[in-house]
């Protein structure tokens, strides 16, 4: 092989190989910088954990010596017949879906109790027929106070005097559907109580 051809083989080969050293640090650089944040992630994974920032509606926050939760008929003051059974039914429910507690009508076998009181029931008309003049929607009310008292220290650990919930619903043209429709928008605004007052209760803690 002439001279000339041998020199420009041996500074192709000279190049090729500094190429190939110069690739390797950078390499080892990001193999190092993907192993230096892993410790990082961790690192955040674990304070998110301390910090509380936990997958909500479980109730594991709040006070561990508190296990079995009794949830007996709130008090009714207003004259709407049964209502106050609506709600601490559906408070129950909401209660067993969500949380970890053993839920009882009766406080002496509870940790805690959750207390509640129906003050006020309201109705009134919405809209109305301008051909008739009749109402054709109705809006009702509830307002309630709630309570949770722990049984073994005797403090209330969460408390909402002044719950106002609304429901709207259509009026039938029949006195008898009057009364069809208004059951279940009670049964509407039942469920909404106990969804919020569930979820303030758990994020209170």
């Amino acid at each position: 092989m002439p001279h000339n051809q041998q020199s420009r083989v041996s500074r192709w080969r000279w190049q090729e190989q500094a190429r190939r050293q110069e690739s390797f640090p950078s390499r080892r650089r990001l193999s190092s910088a993907t192993i230096c944040l892993l410790p990082t992630a961790f690192c955040l994974l674990f304070l998110l954990t301390v910090c509380g920032y936990r997958v909500a509606g479980r109730g594991d926050r709040l006070p561990p010596d508190i296990k079995t939760l009794a949830i007996p008929i709130f008090v009714n003051e207003s004259p709407r017949f049964r209502v106050e059974q609506r709600l601490a039914a559906a408070v129950t429910r909401e209660f067993i879906a969500r949380t970890r507690f053993r839920v009882t009508p009766n406080p002496a076998d509870a940790d805690a109790v959750l207390k509640g009181t129906v003050k006020e029931v309201r109705s009134g008309v919405l809209t109305f027929d301008l051909s008739t003049g009749r109402a054709t929607s109705l809006q009702i009310q509830v307002t309630a106070s709630v309570e949770l008292v722990d049984l073994r220290s005797k403090k209330v650990v969460f408390a909402n005097p002044n719950y106002i919930f609304r429901e709207q619903y259509q009026v039938s043209q029949t006195a008898p559907g009057l009364f069809e429709e208004d059951q279940p928008a009670l049964d509407r605004l039942s469920r909404d109580l106990a969804r919020t007052l569930v979820t303030e209760i758990l994020e209170n803690f």
